[in-house]
């Protein structure tokens, strides 16, 4: 029989053995970590796109140039109202490159009793309702929860809004529009921070409600300065048309008022205003005239003078000059005063002085004036040349 026998192991073995396994443990690991956070190797004209997509993140290697190029490639499709930023038309400047995509969901926007159905790819309730047609203030408080009636309302959130009440303050003359969600004239003041001073006076008590449309007025006691804006009233100037009938009207530039700044000095006493004298205005934009076009056509009907006689007699008194104005109260190509005018022309140019009136017009006032009085009295001076020249 043959016996072997077992040599000892010593403590000094044990410990090398397990310093060599573990180095082969991390030069194993070192590798595998190596090779995990190498990078792609990427050929001429790719790079590494990363693509986080709710809340995903994928990464994809592409030789597109776009954003919106390489979503198309890697079959991403975008719905109505999603979002990608960057822009799906941004070109590609480095070879790795961050794009985000924010998905539309439904939203239900509740106004009051006004109801607005969106698809928004925004997670904050302002920006949410900023982004739909719905006007938002910025003292509006707006809140955001899950639909709690989905037949009602529709799947997805909803977005409450409580809007702030308009009023108008009048601040030691400044008018100005704003809205608060106080409930009392004390919290309005509190939340706009306005502190009275002891000659200050507020038109309503401090405890009055708020309500909408309401007029607070904050004024001081003695004489103080007061700058506002007014508007100013645009003039019309109107042309006639003679190939267009008496019914026709067309603006053809439409007037739009002006504006200036004007500064009173006000006295007040107790909140209430015992005198206002204007010390200065200017002029801010200029009104811009209104300019309309009437219709003029008349139809000339003829009377006691015929076509040579009327003619001789406009000669005479203007040169038959229709738009002739003498400056000495006699108009048109007939002269008229406009009293005698306003007599005899044919609607509607009665309204209009002589000058303004077709000469159509001018002539139909001849006749009609002659119809009822004589040449002589109405024209003496022309009237006795054409005589003298055989015409009448």
């Amino acid at each position: 029989m043959r016996i072997t026998k077992k040599l000892p192991i010593s403590p000094a073995s044990l410990l090398g053995a397990a310093i060599g396994l573990l180095a082969l443990i991390l030069l194993f690991v070192g590798v595998a970590a190596q090779a995990i956070s190498r990078e792609p190797e990427l050929a001429p004209g790719q790079r590494v796109v990363t693509i986080f997509d709710h809340g995903e993140k994928r990464s994809v290697i592409t030789e597109a140039d776009t954003v919106g190029d390489t979503l198309e490639r890697a079959n991403i499709s975008l719905s109505a109202g999603d979002i990608v930023e960057p822009a799906a038309d941004t070109q590609f400047t480095t070879t790795d490159f961050t794009v985000n995509i924010y998905r539309a969901k439904p939203v239900m926007i509740v106004d009051g009793m006004r109801r607005e159905h969106v698809l928004s790819p925004h997670s904050t309730p302002r920006d949410i309702v900023k982004n739909s047609e719905t006007k938002l203030y910025e003292e509006d408080i707006v809140s955001m929860n899950r639909s709690q009636n989905p037949l009602v309302d529709g799947p997805g959130v909803q977005v409450t809004i409580d809007r702030a009440t308009p009023l108008t303050l009048v601040l030691y003359g400044e008018k100005t529009t704003m809205r608060t969600q106080g409930e009392t004239v004390a919290d309005l003041l509190a939340e706009k921070e306005i502190v009275l001073a002891a000659d200050d006076t507020l038109s309503v008590a401090e405890s009055t409600e708020i309500t909408e449309g309401m007029t607070v007025e904050i004024w001081r006691n003695g004489v103080q300065t007061v700058t506002e804006e007014q508007e100013i009233d645009f003039s019309v100037r109107t042309i006639q048309d003679a190939d267009k009938d008496p019914s026709y009207k067309e603006v053809q530039t439409p007037g739009k008022k002006g504006k200036k700044s004007v500064t009173y000095e006000i006295t007040m006493r107790n909140g209430e205003e015992i005198e206002r004298k204007e010390i200065q205005s200017v002029e801010l934009n200029a009104p811009v005239e209104e300019v309309v076009v009437v219709g003029a056509k008349f139809n000339y009907t003829g009377g006691p003078l015929n076509e040579a006689q009327i003619n001789a007699l406009g000669s005479c008194e203007s040169g038959m000059t229709a738009t002739r104005n003498s400056g000495n109260g006699f108009y048109g190509a007939f002269q008229f005063m406009p009293a005698t005018w306003r007599t005899s022309a044919p609607a509607p140019y009665n309204n209009v002085l002589p000058h303004e009136a077709p000469l159509d017009a001018q002539k139909q006032a001849v006749q009609n004036l002659l119809s009822r009085s004589s040449i002589f009295t109405q024209f003496p001076g022309c009237a006795n040349k054409m005589r003298a020249q055989g015409i009448l």
